[in-house]
């Protein structure tokens, strides 16, 4: 299994809670665990806490290996949903073998 991990910080300038494309950007990421076959677990949610070294957005992800994590990145919902999130957003990964 691989555990797929993705931390989001929100560009310069870009409100979180005044900004629609934000709201846009994280319903999409939230409705993608639905529409992706072969996610065995799907979380995503804001940060909870004030730090400078925080991140603003994370997805926590669980596929059976390999050819799933791809099928995923692949996938129309996820290729849109990270598009709408390029507009005001960097992020990092990190796949794990679980």
């Amino acid at each position: 299994m691989i555990r797929h991990l993705v931390l989001f910080k929100l560009n310069d300038g870009v409100d979180r809670d005044g900004d629609e494309r934000v709201a846009a950007g994280a319903k999409a990421f939230e409705e993608l665990g639905s529409l992706v076959p072969g996610l065995r677990e799907w979380e995503c949610g804001w940060n909870t806490t004030a730090r400078d070294i925080a991140y603003d957005f994370a997805i926590n992800s669980l596929v059976d290996d390999r050819e799933a994590l791809q099928a995923y990145v692949a996938h129309p919902a996820h290729q849109a949903a990270a598009a709408q999130w390029q507009e005001f957003a960097t992020w990092v990964i990190a796949d794990i073998e679980v």
